[in-house]
């Protein structure tokens, strides 16, 4: 007899609501064993396709054709079985691991909840799940105490790990991964992966794994499958995919990561390149850091997040400020802001200190604008478009007419026609309007310099490239720097002049873009060059 394919779509056709098709015609079967990964663009269909295996889409949805897992039809399970099922025959790792998390109990406890409602017989009491919580998470390279602190206390690293332990806790057949390394830093979303390519081939684990980085896919998964609207454009071995794409929609995937040290995807993004003589000459210094240091206090002990660092920004310039989670990057950028005390050192702003009188320092921050990381959470989600780039303008009280600095504001950030967007509200938009919209209320007030924290780190490839594309243009047609904290050295190869590498609350290396990353001279560089998912790698 032969053996059924672990899981297995046939011709599934997925419609939300007013008709939207999210998944149009779909067939695709994945073997025991087998490591699979699903590309392609945010509302491709690829997240609904996961859900849709253990019923998870809202009741708008509506589906048509076959799901099976492990030769069972899962529209023909009954609730009791189809609980039964989650956890013990299939789990799901969520992209957002904080909003998946409980935030007020010890993970331990939320790792040992799956135990407790479907591994009774195997593990009665709390002592015998609470070991076997430690055992899983020694698999995912976390020691036991950590089963002890609150999802906070966890770096986002750590957090996914604990996903991966939770999913892992009844001995799955199946493991679908949506996203699991988005916004990880690039040692950490190593980690997570080398954490999950171990588990498949010490446990023979089945593995969907989704993800819209082609090179991040081809590091765990055997073959990769491409979607675009709904549907599947082109499927095969992971290699081939990555280093000779067939579909123009698989190719954009390819170049939207581009390889380091690859000189013509340098200061280029799409049709939006930097100006030949990108080294001004006229560059003044706009922004700059003398000795700063930065202390905390966590319980009971101080904690140095910035240890004396020198800084420079000039006019017109793009610094990439790169390193991991905890590296003390946005701590620094805060300072600069004024958002953040330092507690030595000093801030300067076209050569004078930061100003600590309220009115001073509001004229200051018109001149150097922050672009929050999340577009999400820095709109609030009931005001409209026109609201928010508004509400800078009447803040700072502007003179001129605010209709037309904020359609002209929303133009320069490439929302056109304006008067199209002004009553539309967060929901309505995508994940690269909304951060558009962003950039806008800052371009509102005609800063001198942005500083921008991790613009791009949860937006999909090609609205990614549109993001840069535009500091790209802003950089040429306004000669507006900008100060761009990132984990992504592909970014910093991508659009910076230059690269300054921050570790433990220092900066370690600082130099030229070509210089830092094809010629690192500092150990810590080389290791962050090193985990770096690279198409490269499979040629």
């Amino acid at each position: 007899m032969t053996t059924p394919p672990t899981l297995a779509w046939d011709d599934v056709r997925i419609t939300y609501r007013g008709g939207h098709v999210a998944v149009d015609g779909v067939s695709l079967q994945i073997e025991r064993g087998g490591t699979v990964g699903i590309a392609g663009e945010s509302g491709c269909g690829k997240s609904t396709m996961a859900m849709s295996v253990l019923r998870l889409l809202p009741r708008t949805a509506r589906v048509e054709g076959r799901i099976e897992l492990l030769g069972e039809d899962i529209s023909d399970m009954s609730w009791g079985r189809l609980r039964a099922v989650r956890w013990t025959e299939a789990a799901i790792v969520f992209q957002g691991a904080m909003h998946s998390l409980n935030p007020v109990r010890q993970v331990r406890h939320q790792i040992a909840e799956a135990l407790e409602l479907h591994s009774t017989d195997r593990f009665p009491d709390s002592a015998s799940r609470l070991g076997r919580v430690a055992e899983l998470l020694a698999m995912v390279d976390l020691s036991a105490a950590k089963g002890r602190c609150y999802p906070h206390e966890l770096s986002g690293g750590q957090r996914q790990r604990v996903m991966i332990a939770m999913a892992l806790a009844c001995d799955p057949e199946l493991i679908i991964a949506d996203e699991p390394t988005t916004a990880l830093d690039v040692v950490v979303q190593a980690q997570v992966l080398d954490v999950l390519s171990d588990l498949v081939r010490d446990r023979h684990l089945t593995l969907v794994m989704i993800s819209h980085d082609l090179a991040v896919l081809a590091a765990v998964c055997e073959r990769i499958v491409v979607m675009q609207r709904g549907r599947i454009v082109e499927e095969g071995k992971a290699r081939q995919i990555l280093t000779a794409p067939q579909h123009p929609h698989t190719r954009e995937l390819a170049a939207a990561f581009p390889v380091i040290g690859d000189p013509s995807s340098r200061l280029v993004v799409g049709g939006e390149s930097a100006p030949a003589d990108a080294s001004q000459t006229d560059a003044r210094t706009v922004l700059e850091v003398r000795d700063l240091t930065v202390d905390f206090r966590a319980r009971g002990q101080q904690v140095r997040a910035v240890d004396h660092v020198d800084l420079s920004c000039d006019s017109g310039e793009i610094v990439a400020l790169v390193g991991q989670s905890g590296s003390g990057k946005t701590t620094l950028a805060r300072t600069i802001l004024g958002l953040q005390r330092p507690t030595s050192g000093q801030v300067l702003h076209e050569g004078r200190p930061l100003p600590s009188r309220r009115a001073a320092l509001k004229a200051y921050r018109r001149q150097v604008q922050y672009v929050l990381q999340d577009p999400s959470a820095s709109l609030n989600p009931k005001h409209t478009v026109y609201e928010a780039v508004a509400e800078g303008i009447r803040i700072h009280g502007l003179d001129g007419d605010e209709r037309e600095r904020v359609a002209s504001a929303l133009t320069r950030a490439e929302l056109t026609p304006p008067e199209k967007f002004f009553a539309a509200i967060p929901q309505e938009l995508s994940g690269g309007q909304r951060q558009r919209v962003v950039i806008a209320g800052a371009l509102a007030l005609d800063p001198t310099y942005l500083v921008a924290d991790e613009p791009v780190a949860s937006l999909d490839a090609s609205v990614r490239g549109e993001i840069l594309a535009l500091l790209l243009q802003l950089r040429r047609d306004l000669g507006l720097g900008a100060l761009v904290i990132t984990h992504d050295l592909g970014l910093a190869w991508n659009i910076a002049d230059r690269v300054v590498v921050m570790h433990q609350g220092r900066i370690v290396e600082n130099g030229p873009v070509e210089q830092v990353l094809l010629d690192p001279q500092h150990d810590y560089t080389r290791s962050l060059l090193k985990v770096v998912p690279s198409r490269l790698g499979l040629q």
